[in-house]
Parts: C-alpha cells; sequence; structure tokens
C-alpha cells in the first residue's frame, strides 16, 4: 500500500516537475506566428524540458533571495517559463535575433519562411496574384498565411481583377478604393505573386 501511493506520489512530483516547460510550450506555438517546420514530438518534449529548466532556474534564483515557501515552487517555475516563452515569441515573430545576425553578416536567413519573410519585407507594397486558368488579382493583401503549403488564405483588400492587357503599373486606379471588393484566395490557387511599390493614389 504504502508503495503504491509513493509511486503516486512520484508520477506526481514528476508532472508538477514538467508542467512549466509544457504549459510554457503550448502556449509559444500557440502565439507564434510564423513557425519553422513544427518539431515531431520528440524535439516538442525537448523544447518542454527547456522551458522547464528555465522556469526552475528563476524558482531557485527566487528562492534563495526571499524568504518564500516551498509551496510557491510551481507557480513561480510557471510564471518563469511562460515569461520566457513569451520573450522568446516576440524574438521571432519581429525577426530580432535574425536581424540583429543579418548586420553582423553571420547570416542571410530571417526567422520567417522565404513566403512570410517576403510578404512581411514588402508591406509597402501591393500584390499581383497570378492564379490558376491564367487570371490575375490586383489589391492589397492585408493577410496572408505562413507558409504556401499551409490550407489558408490571402485576404487582398481593395481588389481588381486584371484583364489580359491591363498592366498594373499603368493602370489608372480609382479614386475613391475604399469601395472595392475584398477578396479571400486559397494559397493553393496561387501559381506566383508579384509586389509592386505604387504610392497611393491622393483622393
Amino acid at each position: 500500500m504504502s508503495s503504491a501511493i509513493l509511486t503516486d506520489n512520484g508520477v506526481i512530483q514528476v508532472l508538477l516537475f514538467l508542467l512549466p516547460g509544457f504549459v510554457a510550450a503550448a502556449l509559444y506555438y500557440f502565439l507564434i506566428s510564423h513557425p519553422n517546420p513544427k518539431p515531431n514530438e520528440f524535439g516538442q518534449v525537448i523544447h518542454a524540458l527547456v522551458f522547464t529548466t528555465i522556469g526552475q532556474t528563476v524558482w531557485i534564483i527566487v528562492e534563495r533571495l526571499s524568504p518564500i515557501g516551498s509551496e510557491w515552487g510551481v507557480p513561480i517555475s510557471v510564471m518563469g517559463a511562460v515569461a520566457s516563452a513569451i520573450i522568446l515569441v516576440g524574438v521571432s515573430n519581429n525577426d530580432l535575433a535574425h536581424r540583429l545576425f543579418r548586420r553582423l553578416r553571420f547570416t542571410k536567413g530571417s526567422s520567417y519562411s522565404v513566403w512570410y519573410s517576403t510578404f512581411s519585407r514588402n508591406t509597402d507594397s501591393y500584390v499581383v496574384l497570378h492564379l490558376t486558368h491564367n487570371r490575375q488579382l490586383y489589391g492589397w493583401p492585408s493577410e496572408w498565411p505562413t507558409s504556401p503549403d499551409d490550407e489558408g488564405h490571402i485576404r487582398i483588400v481593395e481588389g481588381e481583377w486584371l484583364g489580359e492587357s491591363r498592366d498594373p503599373l499603368t493602370a489608372e486606379i480609382d479614386q475613391d478604393r475604399s469601395s472595392m471588393p475584398t477578396f479571400l484566395i486559397p494559397t493553393k490557387e496561387v501559381e506566383m505573386v508579384e509586389f509592386i511599390h505604387r504610392e497611393p493614389t491622393d483622393p
């Protein structure tokens, strides 16, 4: 009987020890807007263990610096792990680490996929979506998925279908584009994206 209790207590202790890391890892994957290929289950466990280590380190520091009881161990570990996850999300979502290393000429890569990075670096550009069946849609991209392989959509506002003879660089733009339609285009229908920098027309 006592052996079973000890075993149960041991399992509970292990779960409480790992709880901060799994909570932080779940939050990280939920908030990150442009994940690289999501790691397999083993990789996710490793990430959770890293966050657990950070959370436990925070608890050890707090315990040594303040007369706080051991009952606060799990909550403080969770807060430490969650805080580290939020910081990493901010660094990744804003390309901060890769931006620094690009400036130092250590890399030319980014935190994003090529698809997401190209959209993010051309936020002042209109696009022409070259779609299946030789269709072309011109407009302003307001939302896009993290990867062209995602089962998602590109949201185009101020959208306008282009004919075969229409050149988006020379075409006249309607003065009141706010009345133009909004489109949701499945990424699977997009064959090519053309970015066109163009100053908005003054009303």
